[in-house]
């Protein structure tokens, strides 16, 4: 395990009828922007509780963020936040309106001209807009990290950043809220959850035990639950899911340790060269992806079969086939489809995202950096 320091400053409110505090830790002086999707937390409540909490502050609304949040839509909330003097964001939605307000909280205090530049590593933010959540979606963990991801149209790109003035002040987390939400959505969100602790886990031995079986216990916990979750509002089981989604990506499970994130960047390519949903793009692409490198991964495959897939029995070789296997078909068992045939995808598609990632120095990926451009097209053929 390397050294670290390990900070995180964000408040969680978790539980039922949390929302109504969310005036207790907003300034009462503050002048809020209230960023939304498209209009779901009218139907489901979740609007009339903001909007009773805010009773008494002054407060403005900007709708609209996309999943897979857009540059173009977010420099619109910024205009208003600059000309509007906003002092505080409230996200209220899932992680794509999370992502999206700390881009607009970090870019509407950059210098005009730099917003693009933040997304390109070009210009490190010096200050940010306060923000907070109201979780409606869990899957990312946006709602208690530093980091977001956003979609440009115009140059087809889908960058990540990340920025200390990027973590919440607070997030509320009602597991009530996520009742409403598809089953499609809520398969996603636990597929999501499910690779942001493999991108972490799924590396080498690091003599890590505590982040191991940390990240053990969030697996099995997103697989005994799973299921029930996308089919049914039970609010146990989607208070584990939701808490479970949020220690994913908080950053205490790779602290000290060499991550992975291959998946991931693959993963961005294909939703913004062929419009699939995060999830479903990493349901495809992490069981090829471990196939190819499951001779790099051999050790911690071992143990992932053994402790998360209670695999015990057979060779080396059929216990990590036999467990990527299994986690193929936890995917399938949520409803999500794990091969790009499934989405009329043509193969053309691997030797296009290959030489994307050639052209915009993505040369290297994984844990180990052994990935190369040639490589992630072997991968995607698996996925056919």
């Amino acid at each position: 395990m390397n050294n670290f320091e390990y900070q995180n400053p964000v408040r969680i409110v978790f539980g039922k009828g949390q929302i109504a505090k969310i005036k207790d830790y907003i300034p009462s002086n503050a002048k809020v922007l209230i960023t939304c999707g498209g209009g779901s937390i009218k139907q489901n409540g979740v609007y009339e509780q903001v909007i009773t909490a805010l009773s008494g502050f002054d407060y403005k609304e900007f709708w609209g963020i996309e999943p897979n949040p857009r540059y173009e839509t977010l420099m619109k909330a910024v205009e208003v936040v600059r000309n509007e003097n906003i002092t505080f964001i409230l996200a209220v939605g899932g992680g794509s309106v999370v992502d999206g307000t700390k881009f607009i909280a970090n870019a509407a205090l950059a210098p005009k001209g730099q917003e693009w530049n933040i997304l390109k590593g070009k210009y490190i933010p010096l200050t940010a807009v306060p923000l907070a959540t109201v979780l409606t979606l869990p899957a990312t963990g946006s709602e208690m990290n530093a980091g977001a991801v956003i979609s440009r149209n115009e140059t087809v790109e889908k960058l990540a950043f990340h920025s200390p003035f990027s973590y919440p002040k607070f997030s509320v987390l009602d597991p009530e809220t996520t009742f409403s939400l598809s089953a499609r959505q809520r398969a996603n969100g636990v597929v999501d959850a499910f690779v942001h602790v493999t991108e972490q886990y799924l590396t080498f031995p690091q003599n890590a035990p505590i982040q191991d079986r940390f990240a053990e216990g969030i697996l099995l916990t997103l697989i005994e639950n799973g299921k029930k979750y996308c089919t049914e509002n039970e609010y146990d089981t989607a208070a584990n899911i939701m808490w479970a989604s949020t220690l994913a990506l908080n950053g205490l499970i790779s602290v000290g340790l060499v991550t992975d994130w291959a998946t991931h960047v693959i993963g961005h390519e294909l939703t913004v060269l062929q419009g699939l949903d995060h999830g479903q793009t990493l349901a495809v692409v992490l069981p090829s992806l471990l196939k190819v490198q499951k001779e790099q991964k051999a050790e911690k495959l071992l143990r992932f079969a053994k402790n998360v897939w209670h695999i015990c029995e057979g060779t080396d070789s059929e216990k990590i086939n036999l467990a990527i296997t299994k986690t193929e078909e936890f995917f399938r068992e949520l409803g999500i489809k794990t091969k790009l045939t499934e989405y009329e995808i043509p193969q053309t598609i691997s030797h296009e995202i290959s030489e994307r990632l050639k052209v915009r120095g993505w040369k290297l990926l994984g844990d180990r950096k052994d990935i190369t451009p040639e490589k992630v097209e072997e991968i995607l053929n698996f996925c056919f």
